[in-house]
């Protein structure tokens, strides 16, 4: 390790030769000479110790909650030490191995110095979060640290120097180059914008299995990913997107494929943009990812300092490697693939919970009276809120540079604060994925009713037809169930907007059309008219009442235990049965759901707002449970491989 202890060869009684933050002063005061090269390292400290902090992060107990919080969470902190660490064992910052390593006991104890969030321009590094690092190192009674655990197990907020007496380790002092060698780097920027991203990977797998199960409680066309189309415009995230939607949407019984389409109905033969063009819209922004990714592995173990040491000649060279204009715009690309995939929920979710375009579900996605109750209407509103929030965050940042430091530093990176921009539009996106969750979960529930009763409703008509029409040939028989069924989905569909009893006797209505044209067809005299106007009618009463008792009957079972989960493909039952039954988020059954509501058939679980069991989702993902239940994707790959291209 001695590389890493190596640095410029001065003396007291030599200045002739200047070394960059050895014997002169920094950035635009870099013109001043000193000798006093512990003293300088903690001017360097001084200078940089300049962030805001109140007692909220001190003492969260005594939160001003006027004012806020204004320290970094602890999981970043703990990741720029890490990664400035990684930076400093290169061995071309001239920092002693013994400080890394008391950096690293200290992360080992659990013990995390307390960082403002706001005042760094990522041009020299990440000066001002990283001095409050190095502020743990001299024992700076001013500098706090989080602890995990004190004596009694609890997290608890201490001084420098009672961190390090509890460690076990001496103060430093800083000897030359080494405070700026702790400084002069972006590790926070490259930090935060590393977990950042990681998220965001997460979500973007997330995005495109919620865009499978939504095309499936829209009984959508699998062909909208079908390998051929990708593979006649080859782009790399198409390809993935589409082979991704595809694998995930195997085995489903909700979807429509090119073997299977129906191509004499009427209405919208293709479904809409935001379905259809998944792979298309979702596609660059992998893409964009991918070279995140790569831009900051590389951040991530290069030397990001200046000056840097030669460790083989012993030459000292002044650079620019702690500007971190190459993390900025792996952010930017990362803020703007978490847009876009925003935008698509959006418009998935607003497609599933409006009965103008949902393919006959209730309005709202409501499980009861759609005149008094509105289950989804709320959270389009919110959807609409979060859209625009991320809409916002994913305007750029390094637009905004101002001069800075004597005009010093007139480009700098703002890497840090388009990183925290990047956590912020990964939260909301998060929230948007939580939100469409539960919507979509709900639209599936009430997709496989509506399969289900219809279904049921068939076998129920050809009896009713074969009871009252017995006197019919068989094969008429059959044309004539055929024809009542076609009307009776028709009818359905068409009037998701009504309560029960109407939709009861709009498909009583509809089914007697065909009834009526058949007999006319197949009467033989106008004495039989009487006789035709009673078949006519028993149907219609018969009909009435079965669909409505029927629908009442399966709903409310459906309540307690759906069935959905063996009608969908294999990622989207994967996810809906983490929703439904690993986090107990439930089939929302409409205004019973209210706490306060009064009146209405018991449930036999606690009742919550809407927002309550979204906020039970969006823990999971944000906790990363539900990324953990994604990496079952991979068995779902394994099992489901498209062998029909080589992409």
């Amino acid at each position: 390790m001695s590389t890493v202890c190596q640095r410029p060869k001065v003396t007291h009684q030599d200045c002739s030769s200047s070394y960059l933050g050895v014997t002169t002063g920094f950035g635009g005061s870099a013109d001043s000479r000193t000798l006093d090269f512990h003293g300088l390292q903690a001017a360097l400290l001084q200078l940089t110790q300049t962030g805001v902090l109140t007692e909220s992060d001190f003492a969260p107990e005594k939160a001003n909650y006027d004012i806020g919080f204004h320290s970094m969470p602890v999981t970043w902190v703990r990741a720029t030490v890490l990664v400035r660490c990684n930076h400093l064992l290169r061995g071309h910052s001239g920092v002693r191995f013994e400080i890394i390593e008391n950096l690293l006991k200290l992360l080992d104890l659990g013990m995390t110095p307390v960082i403002p969030l706001r005042g760094s321009i990522s041009a020299s590094g990440d000066l001002m979060p990283l001095a409050y690092i190095a502020g743990i190192l001299e024992g700076n009674p001013d500098i706090k640290v989080h602890w995990d655990k004190d004596a009694k197990g609890a997290p608890t907020v201490i001084s420098a120097p009672e961190a390090l007496n509890i460690a076990k380790l001496d103060p430093i002092i800083l000897g030359p180059k080494e405070g700026l060698g702790l400084l002069n780097g972006a590790a926070a920027s490259a930090a935060v914008a590393s977990l950042a991203v990681y998220d965001t990977n997460q979500l973007a797998t997330l995005s495109q299995v919620i865009v499978g199960m939504s095309c499936e409680a829209l009984l959508g066309n699998a062909e909208n990913y079908h390998h051929f189309v990708a593979a006649i415009r080859p782009h790399s995230g198409q390809l993935e997107v589409a082979r991704n939607i595809r694998n995930f949407v195997r085995g489903s019984s909700l979807l429509e494929t090119s073997e299977t389409k129906d191509r004499t109905r009427a209405g919208l033969f293709q479904d809409r943009y935001a379905i259809r063009g998944a792979s298309q819209w979702l596609g660059p922004g992998l893409e964009d990812l991918l070279l995140s990714i790569k831009q900051l592995s590389v951040e991530l173990n290069s030397t990001q300092d200046n000056p840097v040491i030669d460790t083989a000649s012993g030459e000292v060279y002044s650079g620019c490697n702690f500007q971190a204009a190459s993390v900025t715009t792996a952010t930017e690309k990362t803020r703007l693939a978490l847009q876009m995939m925003g935008k698509m929920l959006f418009s998935v979710s607003s497609e599933l919970i409006n009965p103008d375009l949902n393919r006959g579900l209730p309005p709202n996605l409501t499980a009861d009276d759609p005149n008094l109750s509105f289950t989804m209407k709320g959270v389009d509103i919110n959807m609409a809120a979060y859209m625009s929030e991320l809409a916002f965050l994913a305007n750029p940042v390094s637009s905004h540079v101002q001069s800075a430091e004597m005009n010093n530093q007139p480009i700098n990176s703002l890497a840090l604060i388009s990183s925290r921009y990047t956590m912020q539009a990964v939260e909301t996106l998060s929230l948007m994925c939580a939100a469409h969750l539960y919507v979509v979960c709900q639209a599936l529930d009430l997709r496989v009713l509506s399969v289900q009763f219809l279904d049921t409703l068939d076998m129920e008509l050809d009896k009713i037809t074969r009871d009252v029409c017995d006197q019919l040939a068989n094969e008429q028989l059959d044309s004539l169930v055929a024809s009542l069924s076609n009307a009776a989905r028709s009818s359905w569909s068409a009037s998701a907007r009504e309560n029960l009893q109407r939709r009861a006797q709009l498909l009583a209505n509809e089914v007697a059309n065909p009834l009526i044209d058949f007999l006319q067809k197949h009467g033989s005299s106008s004495s039989q008219y009487p006789e035709r106007l009673s078949t006519v009618a028993e149907v219609k009463a018969r009909v009435g009442a079965v669909c409505e008792t029927l629908y009442a009957t399966m709903r409310t079972a459906a309540c307690s235990d759906p069935q959905t989960e063996k009608y969908l493909g294999d990622a989207s039952k994967l996810l809906y049965h983490f929703v439904r039954r690993e986090l107990e988020v439930p089939f929302h059954t409409g205004r019973v759901e209210h706490p306060t509501v009064k009146e209405g058939f018991k449930l036999n679980r606690g009742r919550k707002t809407v927002g309550s069991w979204i906020s039970i989702i969006y823990q999971a993902i944000r906790g990363g449970q539900v990324a953990t239940t994604l990496t079952q994707l991979a068995d779902c790959f394994h099992h489901c491989r498209d062998t029909k291209v080589v992409e």
